[in-house]
């Protein structure tokens, strides 16, 4: 299980941040991620692989003017 925005989420096989977010439908290009307490850059998405235990927050941000 892994926690994301401070809910339960259990994963079915290994994925990682880059996929996660798109079966979420995050916008990737109006977030912030931050896994286990550090923020995770962009470049990592892909390359990160969540584990059980893992911790993360995903911030969106909204445009305004």
């Amino acid at each position: 299980m892994i926690i994301v925005n401070g809910k339960g989420i259990n994963l079915t096989k290994d994925i990682s941040v880059e996929e996660y977010l798109e079966q979420n439908r995050y916008q990737v290009k109006r977030i912030a991620v931050e896994l286990n307490g550090d923020i995770l850059p962009k470049y990592s998405y892909s390359d990160t692989m969540l584990k059980d235990g893992d911790r993360l927050e995903v911030v969106t941000f909204v445009g305004g003017g």
